[in-house]
């Protein structure tokens, strides 16, 4: 269904195969047709649970935060900067792009993998200059009458998360049985189901789905019977978003020179090196034949 701006509605996932070497579908629902973003939230990729490994050479990114969020197995990032950690359940990698930096994911171990992969879009202010990486193992936790959470960005239940973002939002993991949540009414929020179907506020969301809701709600009411509910929001984003590949930026022309400065020097230069991948990279796709414009919601 198409969103709007008067009431809640539920956004369908999408299978996308991401092919490759890495033979793995994922679930998107963000971004939407007409909703390109929930706060600064802008993709949202459930995969698993799958026995198919990760295996994503490295690639560049620009404009961004990559967050992700493993369910079960362990998940090994590299990237430009340096860093090689090894990521478990409950612990968040926040990768930040700046003006631009590339990294790489592979599974560090032969268990079913589960997890979510979620972009932020960076305010102006933030989406130029030195990249930044961020291995949180401690994130706080809180819980109410038949719910627990993990914060892993912003506030909720009372507690904060260490993790380093740019506009106000929030990002956690819910285990709920039944339970009316309250929300920061100045958000927009969105609900993930993530381990089955689940209610919110008397609505039935598919597995996987989205459930939007738009500025406004001070309360919301899910029942999930035990099952772990993904729940993102913040302030909405205004800036304009011209989004490809895995570049964010605000016009085609950035988008093109992004595109550019990767296929001229993958392994060096304005996105820098990964090491121990003996210079093997994700090549960047054509651009299509028409010029890029940003993505707005209607």
């Amino acid at each position: 269904m198409t969103p709007t701006s008067s009431g809640p509605v539920t956004l369908d996932a999408r299978d996308v195969p991401l092919g490759g070497v890495r033979g793995l579908t994922v679930h998107r629902t963000l971004p939407y047709r007409d909703l390109p973003t929930v706060g600064a939230w802008c993709f949202v990729d459930h995969f698993g649970p799958t026995d198919a490994r990760m295996e994503v050479l490295p690639h560049p990114h620009t404009g961004l935060q990559t967050v992700t969020w493993p369910l079960a197995g362990l998940i090994r990032h590299r990237d430009s900067l340096g860093s090689d950690v090894v990521l478990r359940p409950g612990e968040l990698n926040l990768m930040t792009s700046g003006a631009g930096v590339s990294h790489s994911e592979f599974s560090a171990d032969t268990t079913s993998m589960h997890g979510v992969q979620l972009w932020v879009a960076l305010p102006e202010h933030r989406r130029h200059g030195a990249p930044d990486f961020e291995h949180l193992p401690d994130l706080p936790a809180a819980s109410g009458a038949g719910w627990e959470a993990i914060v892993f960005v912003g506030s909720f239940g009372g507690v904060t998360s260490p993790a380093t973002v740019h506009t106000p939002m929030v990002g956690a993991q819910l285990v709920v049985e039944e339970a009316q949540l309250d929300l920061e009414p100045t958000f927009e929020h969105a609900l993930l189901a993530v381990d089955g179907p689940v209610e919110v506020d008397g609505v039935t969301v598919q597995h996987r789905d989205l459930r939007y809701l738009p500025v406004g709600a001070e309360q919301v009411r899910v029942a999930a019977g035990g099952g772990r509910v993904l729940l993102i929001g913040g302030e909405p984003f205004d800036e304009d978003l011209v989004m490809w590949w895995n570049f964010i930026g605000r016009s085609h022309d950035e988008i093109e020179a992004a595109r550019a400065d990767w296929e001229s020097a993958p392994t060096a230069g304005r996105f820098g090196h990964v090491e121990g991948h003996d210079d093997r990279f994700i090549p960047a796709p054509p651009l299509p034949g028409v010029r890029l414009t940003p993505r707005r919601r209607r």
